[in-house]
């Protein structure tokens, strides 16, 4: 190694870096609470995301990374390639077949439901970004009708007040839920991608969530009352689990 390489100042890492390893692509994240240097993969970015506790161990989550680099690569392979929403494209929405289409004049994005004849169509106007962005819309009012129904049921059945229903594009949750405290009312957040997956598993995510207005945790009680509200609980779970990076990448492209 030259002199002038032993003198030069390596750069300094830092939170949110995106660096490549070998042409594999990784990011680094710092996380206060994180007790041990770990990789996961972040299969709607389509990258690996190396985690330190603190700022001074980065480097050593980038040489851990090196060493992992085999499994990077495996997981990285395994990713679903990115489905782009596009007219005339057909998508699976509620776990069925949904072609896209053009609409012919500026109107709200519209789902149309599934006759004798034909499957299911979602119209948006528009080419390209802004045809994508209409398609999203509808998904995302879609989603937000079917949850706000589902939700309202478990509610009831846990004898609750209704939460406060919101839709979002979430990274790593499908749902999250914010207990009522001090007069304000219970929030649910969901994953407009849910829409995406077979009703069932939808309702399986709903029910999760609602058992959380109860139980804040994941004990035993929870899964007792997520098991109550839905009861092919271990079926939903496991078809999310294996088809959820699918999910993920609807809209990608």
């Amino acid at each position: 190694m030259s002199l002038r390489a032993l003198l030069t100042p390596k750069p300094r890492l830092d939170h949110g870096d995106q660096i490549e390893i070998d042409g594999l692509p990784l990011r680094l994240r710092v996380h206060a609470g994180a007790r041990r240097i770990s990789l996961r993969l972040d299969s709607r970015e389509r990258i690996v995301v190396a985690t330190a506790p603190d700022r001074s161990r980065l480097p050593d989550a980038v040489a851990f990374a090196r060493q992992r680099q085999a499994w990077i690569a495996a997981q990285l392979a395994r990713l679903p390639e990115p489905v782009a929403f596009a007219p005339g494209r057909v998508i699976e929405v509620e776990g069925r077949p949904c072609r896209l289409e053009r609409a012919a004049m500026r109107i709200r994005p519209t789902f149309k439901p599934a006759t004798a004849d034909e499957p299911a169509r979602l119209l948006a106007y528009g080419d390209a970004e802004v045809f994508a962005r209409g398609v999203i819309r509808g998904l995302k009012a879609l989603a937000t009708e079917r949850l706000m129904v589902r939700t309202a049921a478990h509610a009831a059945a846990l004898g609750q007040p209704l939460p406060e229903v919101s839709v979002t594009d979430a990274k790593a949750r499908w749902g999250s839920c914010k207990q009522a405290h001090r007069g304000q009312p219970a929030q649910i957040r969901y994953s407009w991608r849910l829409i995406l997956a077979p009703p069932a598993v939808l309702d399986y995510v709903a029910a999760h969530e609602c058992a959380h207005l109860i139980e804040a945790n994941h004990g035993p009680d929870f899964w007792a009352i997520n098991a109550r509200l839905h009861p092919a609980l271990k079926t939903s779970r496991a078809w999310l689990k294996t088809h959820g990076q699918r999910l993920h990448a609807a809209g990608q492209g």
